[in-house]
């Protein structure tokens, strides 16, 4: 993790604590009275704003329940990672953009927790969910094309082999970034972890298929 990344301003914290508040309230709201029984009014009374500033968040109910999906940046945000630290350390670097693509509230494990708890209990709307994930991965993929591109420009001249190890590098970062997603959200005693953050998790789990990798394929990045 670069140690330059600046906190949010007060502005920008607000914002973040109004979305998480609107979204606490739907889920809680949903575990108690069940999905087709709660209104946007509702919501709106739970969590202490209007209606019109919940439609300023989310477009809709269901908006609000499945959450916020992690989201790449575009254009110029996305040359670091393209550029990287060298080659080789496309697993390490991964981890930072993945650290750029969410907001507070993705990071926020009780917020996960109950999120989880009320998609399980309505496959609509984990599809709707699963649907997002798919997408990121998509553009996962192809910033990771980019990325060997940039690492070794030769590889362009098979684009085909450069789009296939693409897709294989990005199935081995969606593994290790599920594996420490689930370290994070499922961890009891967080004395006796690598670590509280969701970052930490990370670091630990892509650092371990690093090595790993490194052991039985080390040309791979």
């Amino acid at each position: 993790m670069t140690d330059d990344v600046s906190p949010p301003g007060l502005r920008e914290r607000k914002r973040l604590a109004t979305r998480r508040a609107i979204q606490v309230a739907v889920l809680r709201l949903v575990r108690q009275l069940g999905y087709d029984a709660v209104t946007v009014d509702m919501i709106s009374r739970e969590a202490d704003v209007s209606a019109r500033t919940f439609f300023n968040y989310f477009p809709s109910k269901e908006d609000a329940v499945v959450g916020d999906p992690p989201v790449l940046p575009e254009g110029d945000g996305l040359l670091p990672f393209v550029h990287g630290t060298g080659p080789g350390r496309i697993l390490h670097d991964v981890v930072d953009l993945i650290e750029t693509a969410t907001e507070a509230n993705i990071t926020d494990r009780e917020l996960v927790r109950a999120r989880r708890e009320v998609l399980r209990d309505h496959p609509e709307l984990f599809a709707r969910r699963t649907a997002s994930m798919h997408d990121f991965e998509a553009a996962l993929g192809d910033a990771v094309r980019r990325r060997l591109e940039h690492d070794r420009p030769e590889r362009a001249q098979d684009p085909e082999q450069l789009t296939s190890d693409a897709q294989l590098m990005t199935l081995m970062i969606m593994a290790a970034l599920r594996h420490g997603w689930a370290e994070w959200v499922e961890q009891r005693n967080e004395s006796e972890t690598v670590g509280a953050t969701l970052r930490a998790h990370l670091d630990d789990s892509f650092g371990r298929a690093a090595a790993l990798m490194s052991q039985e394929a080390p040309d791979i990045g």
